[in-house]
């Protein structure tokens, strides 16, 4: 889809990715109605091409501001997920709110307002959902049971809806970083990447890499080498990264039991 043909809907638009992200859009000559917490738009995306809604995506009557914005905006051709959370540590560590905060955001608001969206997109000639979820859909990491959990469940049901959406001019995409430089992950995160040797992105490159799955409509996207490469072993031989992690485990729980 042309940017310059897109009203898109951009949720966690102030984020790491999402800002960078918001801009790059805005740049392309896309419409923006952009979803925060925040109550005013940074310098950069302050524009006649952009509407900002402060709205809580956990709350329904957050998700209800969301809908009437979207009405108000004239509709919109693209659901851009891009709102989530995420926590480091064991998991037996975890509380259970902030279990249920996790699974909240980045899968039941996701999968309830896209369900609320829909109505808004059958509308368009051409619409496109586009799920934001992560490397750590695919590939199970300790230290991050719940994100996993909650990314794992969000790339089944990219791919269940697409299937269900497949004969109509509705597409479903799914694009999944690996580990990106943001406020997301830590100074813990960051320093275990580091001696894991895991290799971390910029945002910038991240938004330049969802923009082009925007553009060509790509279906599924990871990002990333070998990360992607991995992805795809760990579909077909779950025990050789099973191997892999554990050699790696007692670096990574030194780093979880820190957080704690």
């Amino acid at each position: 889809m042309k940017l310059n043909e897109c009203r898109i809907l951009l949720t966690g638009a102030t984020g790491g990715i999402g800002q960078i992200l918001a801009e790059q859009l805005l740049a392309g000559g896309a419409q923006l109605l952009l979803v925060s917490r925040r109550a005013s738009l940074p310098e950069s995306l302050q524009s006649g091409q952009v509407c900002l809604v402060q709205a809580d995506l956990g709350d329904a009557a957050g998700r209800e501001a969301v809908m009437a914005a979207a009405r108000a905006f004239g509709g919109v051709n693209c659901l851009i997920n891009a709102a989530g959370v995420n926590h480091f540590g064991l998991f037996e560590e975890q509380s259970e709110e902030n279990i249920a905060r996790l699974v909240n955001l980045n899968l039941t608001a996701t999968l309830q307002l896209t369900h609320q969206m829909l109505p808004l997109l059958y509308q368009q000639p051409k619409a496109l959902i586009l799920n934001v979820g992560s490397t750590l859909g695919t590939i199970g990491f300790p230290g991050f049971a719940t994100y996993c959990a909650t990314k794992f469940a969000l790339r089944g049901f990219s791919e269940a809806l697409r299937r269900e959406l497949a004969d109509s001019m509705v597409k479903v995409l799914y694009v999944a970083p690996r580990a990106t430089r943001t406020s997301m992950n830590g100074d813990l995160v960051t320093a275990m990447n580091e001696e894991l040797g895991a290799a971390t992105d910029e945002p910038m490159w991240v938004a330049r890499q969802i923009v082009r799955v925007i553009q060509r409509e790509t279906a599924l996207r990871y990002l990333g080498w070998p990360e992607k490469l991995f992805a795809r072993i760990n579909g077909l031989l779950p025990g050789m990264v099973d191997g892999s992690l554990r050699k790696q485990l007692p670096i990574i729980q030194r780093y979880a039991r820190q957080r704690s």
